[in-house]
């Protein structure tokens, strides 16, 4: 018997995991664009822990960009939408990365469904990752809106927050 050979992902697949990379980098776009917004309002920390958001999520894209190399696919850029650039404050900024984080999760429970149709074994693995990811990301968005909520007009409290946000740094995940 030959060794188990992958085959090759079908075009639906091979277009969605595209489409996703391409989302990932627009969510990098996003997010550097609410750095801007929190830099031009000298909130240095808040601009950093959406800095280094943008980094993970370039990250993110460039994990299915080599999945994609791995599986034999090409690789396929595609032009981004302009990200909204002004807020009324970092609440609002936070309120709009939560809501386009949980756009990236239905993204990646629609891609999960194809594979799963597909019965495309390997990418429902290489996908679970993913969404463990998005867990993480829709709570790490939702406590941070709740905690800006609670200081409110706190003017010592989110002085604290932004201090803490300045020492936010990405370190890609071992297992990834």
């Amino acid at each position: 018997m030959e060794g188990c050979v992958l085959q090759l992902l079908n075009d639906t697949l091979s277009r969605a995991l595209n489409d996703q990379m391409n989302f990932e980098f627009y969510s990098a776009h996003v997010y550097l664009a609410i750095a801007g917004y929190c830099s031009g309002e000298s909130w240095d920390g808040f601009a950093n822990f959406f800095i280094v958001q943008a980094e993970e999520e370039r990250f993110h894209a460039m994990k299915i960009y080599k999945y994609l190399n791995d599986r034999g696919k090409r690789v396929t850029l595609s032009g981004m939408e302009r990200p909204n650039n002004l807020y009324g404050s970092i609440l609002e900024a936070f309120q709009h990365a939560y809501e386009h984080e949980k756009i990236v999760t239905r993204l990646i429970y629609d891609l999960s469904d194809i594979a799963m149709n597909d019965r495309e074994h390997a990418t429902m693995q290489f996908l679970k990752w993913f969404i463990d990811e998005q867990v993480e990301e829709e709570a790490m968005f939702d406590s941070i809106i709740h905690k800006l909520k609670r200081i409110d007009k706190d003017s010592n409290a989110f002085f604290m927050l932004d201090a803490e946000f300045a020492q936010r740094v990405f370190t890609p995940p071992a297992s990834a």
